[in-house]
């Protein structure tokens, strides 16, 4: 594990998934073919486990996620020469459908942030400063909760972001959401305790908040303005880049905001309503002059 945790960057939660697909596999392995080691596993073998997965009712996403683990397994036996074969160099990932993800509309936000004008206290004012920024840099909610406070340069109107693999980023704050860090640090110093110093975000007993926390942070304050089903900080990140995207930013600018390594991973948010899609349409087309 350590050659995931300091060659490819990857974070304990993910070693620790990687680590239980592995177990799993190699108990399904001895079980069905009594076979401890699955160093001399073949292909066969590895399509039955993705079979038995599948009848078991796991989503196609899981299974090649499992299937990604142990990818990196024999990548990493093939790096130290322990096996001379990749089992699944062959493997062809199972087919996702991809589920369009709608993103609040521009009134939706607005709404929001009406409500929370009158921000006071140091959970209010917590509370909307997470939403925007969630919603002016389109950071992931993980990236957020980890925020320090050394990250952030009111000077340069900046944040420093460790997104996935440990990769930094940096990202730029509008002058509005300067002023809200400077209204959040007044209000933090109120707190009677802080443990968890050098985290930024805290809850009022002083300690970093956590992912649940988070979500129905974003659940409940869109829970009131909009009706869509998923209301998640997700959805957040995701109306961040399409409205990017519909006001005219260009996909390479808004790919390197979303920390993005390629631009597939960004075009998903590309799509457009179909109100812009027919504005965009009638402006541009020659006829409609």
């Amino acid at each position: 594990m350590g050659y995931l945790k300091s060659e490819k960057k990857y974070s304990p939660h993910t070693i620790n998934a990687y680590l239980n697909d592995i177990i799993n596999f190699q108990s399904f392995n001895k079980i069905n073919f009594e076979q401890d080691n699955i160093e001399q596993v073949n292909y066969n073998q590895i399509r039955t486990w993705i079979v038995f997965l599948v009848d078991g009712g796991i989503s196609n996403v899981s299974v090649n996620r499992k299937i990604a683990s142990l990818k990196a397994f024999y990548k990493f036996l093939l790096k130290i020469k322990q096996i001379d074969v990749n089992p699944l160099l062959k493997h062809k990932a199972l087919k996702i459908s991809k589920k369009l993800q709608t993103p609040f509309s521009e009134k939706e936000v607005a709404e929001v942030f009406v409500r929370m004008q009158e921000a006071y206290g140091f959970e209010e004012v917590r509370n909307k400063l997470i939403i925007d920024l969630f919603y002016t840099t389109g950071i992931r909610r993980t990236e957020l909760i980890h925020l320090k406070a050394a990250d952030v340069d009111l000077s340069k109107n900046t944040i420093k972001v460790l997104g996935k693999r440990n990769k930094e980023r940096i990202l730029p704050l509008l002058p509005v959401i300067k002023e809200q860090f400077l209204l959040y640090i007044g209000e933090q110093s109120s707190l009677e305790c802080i443990r968890d110093i050098e985290f930024l975000f805290l809850s009022k007993k002083g300690v970093k908040l956590n992912d649940s926390f988070v979500y129905r942070l974003i659940n409940s304050y869109f829970s009131t303005v909009s009706e869509k089903v998923k209301k998640s900080p997700h959805i957040l990140r995701h109306t961040f880049a399409t409205h990017l995207l519909n006001n005219g930013a260009d996909l390479n600018s808004v790919k390197e905001l979303l920390g993005h390594s390629s631009l597939a991973s960004t075009q998903i948010y590309t799509h457009s309503s179909l109100s812009e899609l027919k504005k965009v349409y009638e402006d541009a087309h020659p006829r409609n002059k």
